[in-house]
């Protein structure tokens, strides 16, 4: 099944389109050092572009979301027992922990029984990181991250 890049969520002149999100999709973690991927081990059988389409369920930590460098939440346990780096930063390898899916999901398009994932979806790490989209993965191909 493949379906449009993106659509236009409200009909007020100058508010940003939302898009689909598909993996290789960019993320970021407020409380993180690195940029990473957004990863599936399956399709759900839904391409956008020739890339596999995500929804709101894909936000497994170490399968979907991979860690983001090195982690300097103070929240994080590792991190108030870490070293700290030449600028005076406390930090720890980050070891993301997510309970909730991503909020804000298209609920009205569903991919294998969840809603679509979209570009302006979050959620959050226990320890404090605000994870989000920073691009929707539809034009990258090998672009490096980091």
């Amino acid at each position: 099944m493949e379906i449009v890049g993106a659509y236009s969520t409200n009909e007020t002149a100058g508010e940003e389109q939302k898009s689909y999100v598909v993996a290789g999709a960019i993320l970021s973690c407020s409380c993180g050092t690195q940029l990473n991927r957004l990863k599936t081990p399956l399709c759900h059988g839904v391409h956008l572009k020739e890339k596999a389409q995500m929804n709101v369920a894909d936000y497994e930590p170490m399968v979907n979301i991979i860690p983001f460098g090195n982690c300097f939440s103070m929240l994080n346990p590792a991190v108030q027992n870490g070293e700290m780096d030449i600028e005076g930063l406390q930090k720890a390898p980050c070891v993301p922990v997510i309970a909730e899916k991503w909020a804000g999901g298209k609920e009205d398009v569903l991919i294998e029984g969840e809603p679509a994932l979209l570009s302006d979806c979050t959620t959050f790490c226990i320890h404090g990181g605000l994870i989000q989209i920073e691009d929707d993965g539809q034009e990258l191909d090998g672009t490096s991250v980091g």
